[in-house]
């Protein structure tokens, strides 16, 4: 009687395309955890690069910068309104009671624009537009990326890096600066409000800001609103451009965009801060 059972050399010899090789483990521990933050460090670096040259050599439709910086501004202007318009009511209400207090309320104004200049305008209008347009920006990319088009676009030779992250880039580089001078002024209008309450004069509040404060209290804020509309462009391309595992791959890199933000804003504005208030504080 034939055996019919397969030869044992035919059974090796089965395409190795069609065996299933096992993915690749995630790393695990301190050394693992540090490795994946030095890559990512890395590649976001040299993704930072990449966009600093292409927009130097001017490689990127205008049209479509001026799009990205419409969708930008204005997507996220009503959350910068309401952002610090509450916030700056919400200071200036314990910072006017506590001066009408002990007799200084004349100084309120002045405290709370000197505050917004510096710090609050830049950093709360960082966090709502990484919130709202670094978000988006993540998302479309990534939904991109997972779709394959950002391949198809690699097949013809565009460089995505020109043709998708240096007009995003470039226009959070430009709008963060105004979103930060519409924050400013939105918190010291809220900041009024409640002072007025608390017994501080329109008058008088307006008065200080304008004696108390300086022209490079301003420049200094929006020193910081563009680096950190660099930041956030260049961390939402990043995660974008980063994305694996289909929709639910989207959603993780749209998380990680604003986790990545916010904290390259904190982060950011701790080095800024230092560099420019100099080694004796405030010039």
């Amino acid at each position: 009687m034939v055996s019919t059972s397969p030869e044992p050399d035919k059974i090796a010899a089965v395409p190795a395309e069609d065996k299933v090789v096992p993915a690749e483990q995630p790393r695990a521990g301190i050394i693992g955890v540090l490795i994946s933050l030095l890559e990512t460090v890395g590649e976001t670096a040299n993704l930072a690069w990449s966009t600093l040259i292409s927009i130097l050599r001017g490689g990127f439709s205008v049209s479509d910068l001026m799009q990205q910086m419409s969708a930008i501004g204005a997507d996220s202007m009503l959350v910068v309104l309401i952002v610090t318009t509450s916030t700056g009511a919400v200071f200036a209400l314990y910072a006017s009671k506590q001066a009408v207090a002990y007799g200084f309320g004349q100084f309120v104004g002045g405290g709370i624009a000197y505050t917004f200049f510096n710090e609050l305008g830049p950093v709360l209008g960082g966090v709502a537009l990484a919130a709202r347009s670094g978000a988006a920006i993540a998302a479309e990319i990534g939904s991109m990326v997972v779709t394959e088009q950002v391949d198809a676009l690699r097949s013809m030779a565009i460089s995505p890096v020109r043709y998708l992250v240096a007009p995003r880039v470039l226009a959070a580089f430009i709008m963060m600066p105004v979103l930060t001078i519409i924050s400013d002024f939105a918190g010291l209008v809220g900041g009024m409000s409640t002072s007025a309450m608390a017994g501080v004069p329109a008058g008088t509040y307006w008065e200080s800001v304008r004696a108390l404060n300086k022209i490079a209290d301003v420049q200094h804020g929006l020193v910081k609103a563009a680096v950190f509309g660099f930041l956030i462009g260049i961390s939402a391309c990043m995660q974008g451009l980063s994305t694996t595992g289909g929709a639910t791959g989207v959603g993780r890199s749209t998380t990680r965009s604003v986790v990545m933000c916010v904290v390259l804003i904190f982060l950011g504005d701790v080095v800024m801060a230092r560099l420019l208030t100099g080694p004796v504080g405030r010039p």
